[in-house]
């Protein structure tokens, strides 16, 4: 192995920011209480006091502090977004994740000396583009997509000066984030520029009396036997009628799992390590941060991963690599 792996856990309360931290997180990312971030659900998030005091005991014990401002301004009404960087950079925050190019143009010019990352909302995949946003913005690290196999990353990593940030555990995301339209379809709300995918507001369960049926906006998602536990209702991961069949179209529901992958992706280059989960809760951050603390711990003294036994936390108890390890093209 090379390096050690930064661990990015994620923090989308202020309790869930004690539990990462408590439980060994190298950095916490979260986001405003509003539209500028990716994850605008009702109870998230924070407000700037809280930001502050997060700041200050995550500071205390050693972890960096990353805020999520990986939304897309709204036309004609970049304000809201301008004043989040803003109060960022007079917060003291660790550094922005930012998606959108004009957003990135206006924390480089007007506070050159906060750190930049780019949010995987940008999409960005390929030295081209990632490139682009090093050599104009100076950006710092890039998230990428959840595309790539472990090959392809470490390729990446060779034509781009710039670190790299991989997600490793959590909800699985099959399209390109920062490209899938199908909240928007549904609901006229999306991740990019609403800060939700498959908002609450648009969830309905109905009990049919032999099944329940989960439905977003107009849309049926899914049916479920009486003793099958209901997930929530998102496009990608719902059960539908194709050529005779009820299937998951696009994805059953699995978490990833990267944890076995460890040395292979550090050797890919990769610099940081991503936790999902900030709509999750203080008992899911502790049970994940710890796990990959001691993974990453492990892996870096040259020994094996240890069993992290994880499967009761994960989405339909399945795990898997994605596409890390795809054999497919």
């Amino acid at each position: 192995m090379t390096h050690k792996l930064e661990l990015v856990c994620p923090a989308g309360t202020p309790a869930s920011l004690h539990a990462a931290v408590d439980n060994g997180a190298d950095a916490v990312y979260l986001g405003f209480r509003d539209e500028t971030n990716a994850r605008n659900f009702p109870g998230l998030n924070f407000n700037r006091k809280e930001l502050e005091d997060g700041l200050a005991y995550a500071h205390a014990r050693d972890c960096q502090v990353f805020l999520a401002i990986n939304t897309f301004p709204e036309a004609g009404n970049p304000s809201p977004w301008h004043k989040a960087v803003d109060d960022a950079a007079a917060l003291g925050v660790d550094c922005v994740i930012l998606a959108d190019i004009g957003l990135c143009h206006y924390a480089a010019e007007k506070h050159p000396d906060l750190r930049r990352h780019l949010s995987v909302q940008a999409s960005a995949s390929n030295p081209d583009s990632i490139n682009f946003y090093v050599d104009a913005f100076d950006i710092r690290r890039v998230v990428l997509p959840r595309v790539l196999s472990v090959q392809e990353i470490a390729a990446l990593n060779k034509q781009i000066a710039v670190e790299t940030e991989v997600f490793v555990f959590g909800g699985l995301c099959v399209m390109a984030e920062g490209r899938c339209q199908l909240s928007s379809y549904a609901t006229g709300e999306s991740p990019n520029m609403n800060g939700v995918c498959s908002p609450a507001a648009h969830v309905r369960y109905v009990d049919e009396g032999d099944r329940m049926v989960s439905r977003l906006g107009d849309f049926t998602i899914n049916a479920f036997a009486q003793n099958e536990p209901a997930g929530y209702p998102t496009l990608c991961k719902g059960r539908f009628v194709t050529e005779g069949k009820t299937e998951y179209l696009f994805e059953e529901p699995t978490s990833l799992n990267a944890a076995a992958m460890l040395p292979e992706l550090a050797e890919a280059g990769v610099t940081a390590l991503k936790i999902e989960g900030r709509q999750r809760g203080k008992a899911y951050v502790a049970q994940v941060v710890s796990a990959f603390r001691r993974a990453v711990d492990a892996v870096a003294e040259g020994k094996a991963s240890p069993a992290l036994n994880l499967e009761n936390i994960t989405e339909g108890q399945a795990k898997t690599s994605g596409a890390y390890d795809k054999s497919w093209r």
